[in-house]
């Protein structure tokens, strides 16, 4: 018995066709999709696109520190209390915020995965530990987590990274396992055992296809959280300070009391963060109307 042809076909258009076609009517989407290309652009050139290092300190001619100058054509986003070039370290940080946006996503979308497969595939007292497990890590809170993980580990992205992965995959894990508890009564499912398949066959070539829109546009949310709680930490100042990040910009304005008289040092990295986080979401939203058959568009 050919057990793929059991399977349930759905519709024959591709997520990626079916989500370009929305772009054409979802303008919001659209203006997602291009200021998300400009920001991982930024990303990948920026070691060429900023003019200096994040840490130099700027002098004039007299020899004096540049200290909080107004957006110039020499300093386009201005200066910091010390002389530092604001728009190299806004660049440099745009970097910074993928970096730990997509790889803490791709770790927590894995494993919560494949937890939510196994406990929904094989349910009964497997489903019923692993869940018990889950609600452990919802137990544990995300900011007093980060604070004993940075005083036990030393800061480092890898460590924010770390903390997002160990206490997000949570909720992915139990979006996939209600998902898979209803695929394993499909009949092809059924058919499949019966055919001799095994029960990792079943999960990961049968099961596993059925949840993948779920799962991206997870991770596409879950960038979103990432790159949120990352610019947290370091504006609370436990990020790492040899890093450039948007939120140790804003940690360091706000900690030297800045923050009223340069407007230019608060709004640069602010924007940024804002910018980024709306353009994922105005993705995701789009990527959301593909996965879910009642939201598309006629």
């Amino acid at each position: 018995m050919n057990i793929a042809a059991l399977n349930k076909k759905g519709n024959s258009k591709s997520i990626s066709r079916l989500f370009l076609k929305n772009l054409k009517y979802d303008k919001l989407a659209l203006l997602g999709v291009v200021l998300l290309v400009f920001f991982i652009g930024v990303a990948i050139f920026s070691d060429g696109i900023a003019p200096h290092g994040p840490r130099d300190r700027h002098y004039d001619e007299e020899g004096t520190i540049r200290r909080l100058e107004p957006p110039s054509r020499e300093h386009p986003f201005g200066t910091t209390d010390v002389g530092r070039d604001i728009f190299s370290q806004v660049v440099l940080g745009t970097r910074t915020a993928l970096t730990v946006g997509l790889l803490a996503a791709f770790l927590v979308t894995v494993v919560g995965s494949i937890v939510g497969i196994v406990a929904g595939y094989y349910g009964g007292w497997v489903d019923t530990v692993m869940m018990r497990v889950v609600d452990f890590f919802y137990a544990i809170p995300f900011i007093p987590f980060v604070i004993v993980l940075s005083a036990v580990l030393k800061p480092s992205i890898w460590n924010v990274i770390l903390a997002v992965s160990l206490l997000s995959w949570r909720t992915v894990a139990r979006l996939v396992r209600s998902q898979v508890l209803s695929i394993v009564e499909r009949p092809y499912i059924k058919a499949g055992r019966v055919a001799g398949a095994g029960d990792f066959r079943l999960m990961f070539k049968y099961i596993l296809p059925n949840v993948i829109p779920l799962i991206l546009l997870e991770m596409a949310f879950m960038v979103n959280w990432a790159i949120a709680a990352e610019a947290s930490i370091a504006f609370l100042g436990f990020g790492d300070p040899s890093v450039p990040s948007w939120g140790q910009i804003l940690h360091i304005v706000f900690s030297t009391g800045n923050s009223r008289v340069a407007w230019w040092w608060i709004t640069t990295p602010g924007l940024a963060i804002v910018l980024l986080l709306l353009s994922i979401f105005f993705v995701a939203r789009a990527l959301e109307e593909v996965v879910d058959p009642r939201l598309r568009r006629r």
